[in-house]
């Protein structure tokens, strides 16, 4: 973490999603963001100086952690951030806005791991579905998938954000990695989007593809939701 510059982000996947934030609304403009597992707020950091005035929700199981991470590394002065303690999918469950329905938001990032894994209850069709109801025509889901050759877990991912994302009348899913992971030679982190507000239109989506990669890291690869469900279906046999 840097304190000094919260745009520095060091952990690749982290950037990746982080590419994506920036493509969500035009430059400088303020989002609001619900960011399930806390880690230590690197990403909300990020929002804060890239998009000021931006209002974010960090939802955190361990109890413990935030104040840890807030001891040793204090949030800039002004950044408009609640960070609440419990499960992501109670949590996600509960916003509601003031006509009962689900409150809405621009991005909802999830990177969650019980050791080694994704709880199961947030690694599904029905979570994915819950959660891109959440979203405002203009947002995104952006899901941090860590897998290792042959990338099964990935596949069952993608596929299950896949559906949900159909039934919910929204484009995805999407996945930015680093090229070895589709080359099937190394370990490491995939992101899997989708939602509202990306879009399939050709055009666009050759923009958002471009500026998505040459952000890197480097060397990087984009799937758009077609090539993303052939790897899956290709991957599960």
């Amino acid at each position: 973490m840097d304190l000094a510059d919260p745009t520095h982000i060091r952990y690749e996947y982290l950037r990746r999603i982080a590419t994506v934030l920036d493509t969500l609304a035009p430059e400088g403009e303020p989002i609001t963001a619900l960011h399930l597992g806390a880690g230590a707020l690197t990403l909300p950091r990020y929002v804060q100086a890239t998009r000021p005035g931006s209002r974010q929700l960090a939802v955190e199981i361990d109890p413990e952690l935030p104040g840890l991470v807030l001891d040793a590394l204090p949030l800039p002065a002004g950044m408009d951030l609640e960070v609440v303690i419990g499960d992501a999918r109670e949590e996600l469950a509960a916003m509601t806005a003031a006509d009962g329905r689900p409150a809405r938001v621009d991005a909802i990032v999830l990177d969650v791991f019980s050791g080694a894994d994704s709880p199961a209850h947030l690694a599904c069709e029905d979570f994915y579905a819950e959660a891109l109801a959440h979203l405002t025509e203009g947002g995104a889901l952006l899901v941090n998938v860590g897998d290792d050759p042959p990338l099964g877990f990935w596949a069952d991912q993608a596929l299950a954000l896949l559906d949900a994302a159909d039934a919910a009348g929204c484009p995805g899913a999407w996945t930015l990695t680093d090229r070895t992971m589709l080359e099937l030679e190394s370990e490491g982190n995939l992101v899997l989007t989708a939602g509202p507000g990306l879009s399939t239109d050709r055009d666009r989506a050759e923009a958002s593809i471009e500026r998505w990669l040459a952000a890197g890291p480097h060397p990087a690869a984009v799937l758009d939701p077609e090539e993303t469900e052939d790897l899956a279906q290709t991957i599960l046999g």
